[in-house]
C-alpha cells in the first residue's frame, strides 16, 4: 500500500481537482484506488468527484463507531475508485485517528489524501498519516512562494519521496516569456516535477458535472503524471518547450 497527500501551500492551485483526477488515472490502469478528504470543514472532494448526493456515512461516523471505515467509502462514478468523504466533527478526528483509518485501508494499492490548503493543524494531521507527498502549485509567485514552506515542512516528516506537479500552465505564455516555466518552477524548489498539467477550460467546465473530460489538452498531461506515480518515476514534458506534443495526443 502506498500512502500519497496531495497538499499545496495555497488554496485554489487545483490540488483537490488533480487528486480526484490522479486517482481516477490510476484505477483505470488497474490499481486499487482509495480517495480520502482530509479536509474537515472545506471539504469539496464529494463535490469534485459527483459523490455527494450518494454519501450515507463519513469520516466522524467511522471515529463515532457508527460504521466501519470500509462501509463509509462511495464508489466513484468514472471508475472502479473509492472515496472516503471527509469529518463533518473535527473533535474526534486527531493525528492518531486519521492514521488509523489511512492504514486500515491496507488492500488498497494507493491511499490518495486530499490534504487541507495551507500548513495549520490539518496539514500536519494528513502529512502524518502519508509516506509520500505530492506538492501542487501554479506558475504564480504567491502559489511558488507558499509551496516552498511546504516543501521544507515536510522535510521534517520521514516521507520516501517528494515531488511536483505544476498545474494550470500556459504553454504560449511560457515561450513569449510572460509565465515561467515548470523546469525552473522545479529548480526554484528543488523539487523535480512529475506532472505538468496545461491550463484546461474544459477542467472548470467539468468540475460542475463531478466528470473528469476525455481526450481534451489536459488529459494527456494526466496519464503522464499517473505513469510517474505508479512506476516511481521523475518523467515530464515541459509544455513550454514542447508546445506540439499536446495537441499530437
Amino acid at each position: 500500500m502506498r500512502k500519497i497527500v496531495v497538499t499545496s501551500g495555497k488554496g485554489g492551485v487545483g490540488k483537490t481537482t488533480v487528486t480526484a483526477t490522479l486517482g481516477r488515472k490510476l484505477a483505470k490502469l488497474g490499481y486499487r484506488v482509495v480517495l480520502i478528504d482530509g479536509d474537515v470543514g472545506l471539504n469539496n472532494l464529494d463535490v469534485v468527484t459527483a459523490i455527494e448526493r450518494r454519501v450515507v456515512y463519513d469520516m466522524s461516523d467511522v471515529l463515532a463507531g457508527k460504521c466501519r471505515a470500509f462501509q463509509a467509502l462511495v464508489s466513484d462514478t468514472q471508475s472502479p475508485m473509492k472515496i472516503l468523504p471527509s469529518s463533518k466533527d473535527s473533535t474526534l478526528l486527531t493525528a492518531q485517528a486519521f492514521r488509523g483509518i489511512v492504514d486500515g485501508f491496507s488492500d488498497f494499492d494507493f491511499v490518495i489524501i486530499d490534504c487541507p490548503a495551507g500548513i495549520e493543524h490539518g496539514f500536519h494531521r494528513a502529512v502524518s498519516a502519508a509516506d509520500e507527498a505530492l506538492v501542487v502549485t501554479t506558475p504564480s509567485a504567491s502559489a511558488i512562494r507558499d509551496a516552498d514552506k511546504v516543501i521544507a515542512l515536510l522535510s521534517g516528516y520521514r516521507l520516501a519521496d517528494v515531488s511536483l506537479v505544476v498545474n494550470r500552465i500556459r504553454a504560449d505564455m511560457v515561450v513569449r516569456g510572460e509565465m515561467i516555466g515548470a523546469s525552473e518552477i522545479g529548480s526554484l524548489l528543488h523539487t523535480p516535477p512529475i506532472g505538468v498539467i496545461p491550463e484546461d477550460d474544459m477542467i472548470t467546465l467539468y468540475q460542475q458535472l463531478g466528470s473528469s473530460p476525455q481526450n481534451c489538452v489536459s488529459d494527456r498531461a494526466y496519464d503522464v503524471l499517473a505513469d510517474n506515480v505508479a512506476n516511481r518515476t521523475k518523467n515530464f514534458v515541459d509544455i513550454g518547450f514542447r508546445r506540439r506534443f499536446w495537441k499530437w495526443r
